[in-house]
């Protein structure tokens, strides 16, 4: 399991955005994003830059 800081995330639109961002590159792709710690955890085939990529795509700030 990857586990990623992000910043900027604020409600459900955001979490929706990431989780879709990171699916497309992954369809089996397991995501579950802690709004309030910016933590978001992701079990995939993708490598950690994928998994930023896709989440800095969607305007999102990865630590």
């Amino acid at each position: 399991m990857q586990t990623f800081n992000v910043r900027g995330m604020t409600c459900g639109h955001c979490s929706k955005a990431i989780t879709q961002a990171i699916k497309a590159r992954d369809d089996e792709a397991r995501v579950d994003i802690d709004l309030p710690t910016g933590i978001v955890r992701v079990e995939a085939e993708l490598s950690d830059e994928e998994v930023r990529e896709a989440i800095r795509e969607e305007g999102y700030e990865v630590q």
